[in-house]
């Protein structure tokens, strides 16, 4: 392999690909990791390492990351010195309790500003609350937080968080956990088509094939934890998302082709055939 091969294929076709930037940070990658749900923190180190993730987020209500200094650590296993942490409010249903939560995270992190909103709507679906997600969003972003924000797949919603400050917006591509896939991805398209925030997919991927197509719609990045940790080798399947994301973004600089109603004509129909 020479070293132009191992370049990314935008540059190496002299594409311009701007990395993903959030909060004024550039990442090299667009897939976003979850650290519940595996079998042990050695399971959970290795299946991130595979996704080569730069950004790892965890469940502050459910986490240790310090509350209890005699429990295991998990920033033991995603050192804040090697992932962007983006800690998350996870189990929260309401306004308040998201906010308290961000801010336990950024006593507990010295000051860490970068969170993940997430309010949810009722325990069966999951389905953010947005009128407490809206609600939340603005009295953190106006306490200095950057504020990546889970939503619904609603176009409106989404540029409202947006002008409110929001630094990144993640619509649901179905219900948490459920790995249904991206439901309604012309909604995500008119998500992406307005947005001058990144828009991530957060939610509902279960295959890699779920992670190529929200990148290939021009979702910045996407974000799981199920469909990696409940794979049955996990650590596989998160080596198989990082090449879904990879070529997914790959598909979508280099355009796909017209779709058309009948079938293509040949360039040279009269070539090549075999005479009787």
């Amino acid at each position: 392999m020479s070293i132009d091969d191992r370049q990314p294929a935008a540059q190496r076709q002299g594409v311009e690909d701007l990395p993903l930037t959030i909060a004024g940070r550039a990442y090299r990658s667009r897939l976003l990791v979850g650290t519940g749900k595996y079998r042990d923190f050695d399971e959970t180190a290795r299946a991130i390492a595979a996704s080569e993730a730069e950004i790892v987020t965890f469940a502050v209500r459910r986490a240790n990351i310090g509350q209890d200094p005699d429990a295991p650590n998990l920033l033991d296993v995603i050192s804040p010195e090697r992932y962007t942490l983006l800690p998350n409010t996870a189990g929260c249903y309401n306004a308040r309790d998201a906010v308290r939560t961000c801010q336990l995270a950024r006593e507990l992190l010295d000051g860490h500003s970068l969170v993940k909103l997430e309010v949810l709507g009722d325990e069966r679906t999951l389905y953010p609350n947005v009128v407490e997600t809206l609600k939340a969003a603005r009295e953190l972003i106006d306490d200095g937080f950057d504020v990546m924000v889970y939503t619904s797949d609603d176009p409106i919603v989404a540029a409202e968080l947006e002008s409110m400050g929001a630094c990144a917006v993640m619509p649901l591509g179905s219900l948490i956990g459920s790995g249904h896939g991206l439901l309604n991805p012309y909604n995500l398209s008119l998500i992406v088509e307005a947005a001058r925030v990144p828009v991530l997919v957060d939610a509902g991927i279960g295959t890699p094939s779920d992670a190529a197509l929200a990148m290939e719609l021009g979702c910045q990045g996407v974000l799981m934890n199920s469909a990696i940790a409940h794979a049955r080798h996990p650590v596989m399947m998160a080596n198989a998302m990082r090449k879904a994301v990879e070529a997914g973004r790959e598909a979508f600089l280099a355009g796909r082709m017209p779709r058309k109603t009948y079938a293509a004509e040949p360039s040279s129909p009269a070539e090549g055939r075999i005479q009787g």
